[in-house]
């Protein structure tokens, strides 16, 4: 899925990028208030990661400005305030939940994991459809009961075609969740890893469950 991360901290900043690229998602980085609201501005993310005390533009206001122009990304709010009436500010402002620094890092993955569950039509940590199973606690995939290894760039892949199945993907909403900005919608990577996922949960299998819309892009579910 893909993350914006906006924390002005460099160190922190580093680690939870690298943490979530290394739980499969594809992460845009911005360390100050504008740019950060540029990006959100720009797309719907699947989280936003967002602390309140930045340079240029605080993060409640830039918030607020996001609910106000109907964007609905989940918002998990990082900040050192742990008041009360902060919590309460930040929540009130539009986000979906609060976590006070310093912090877990275990908590941290397992809060924006429930954030993404909680935007998604699949409220279980375990996606599946037939014989097909991704858990994105431990993010374990098999297929009847055989463990299937993925790249980070195909766990990414696979979930998201999972999380949205039966419906038909373009190619462009299938790069905007799965890669960042610095992807290149001339390319084709988006077959490329198409067909390195197939290869992996469709070839040794009766049933396929990957299927190329013409004209169009992908869709996941099993042909009637």
């Amino acid at each position: 899925m893909r993350i914006l991360v906006i924390e002005d901290d460099p160190v922190l900043h580093h680690i939870l990028s690298k943490r979530l690229k290394e739980e499969g998602h594809s992460v845009d980085d911005c360390y100050d208030g504008e740019a950060g609201f540029d990006y959100a501005d720009a797309m719907q993310y699947d989280c936003i990661v967002l602390d309140l005390m930045l340079p240029k533009r605080d993060g409640l206001s830039l918030l607020r400005d996001l609910r106000s122009r109907g964007n609905a990304s989940p918002v998990l709010i990082l900040t050192a305030r742990d008041a009360i009436d902060d919590r309460v500010a930040g929540l009130d402002a539009g986000a979906d939940d609060y976590l006070v620094k310093p912090f877990a890092f275990d908590e941290f993955s397992a809060r924006v994991r429930a954030l993404l569950r909680r935007g998604s039509d699949t409220k279980s940590a375990v996606l599946s459809l037939e014989d097909l199973t991704l858990n994105t606690t431990n993010r374990k995939v098999t297929r009847a009961g055989q463990d299937i290894s993925l790249t980070f760039t195909e766990y990414a892949l696979l979930e998201y075609l999972l999380r949205n199945q039966g419906q038909v993907l373009t190619r462009s909403q299938i790069a905007d969740h799965v890669w960042n900005y610095d992807f290149s919608y001339d390319s084709n990577v988006v077959d490329v890893y198409i067909r390195y996922l197939r290869n992996k949960i469709d070839r040794a299998f009766p049933t396929k469950l990957i299927h190329t819309i013409r004209g169009t892009g992908y869709t996941l579910r099993v042909a009637p």
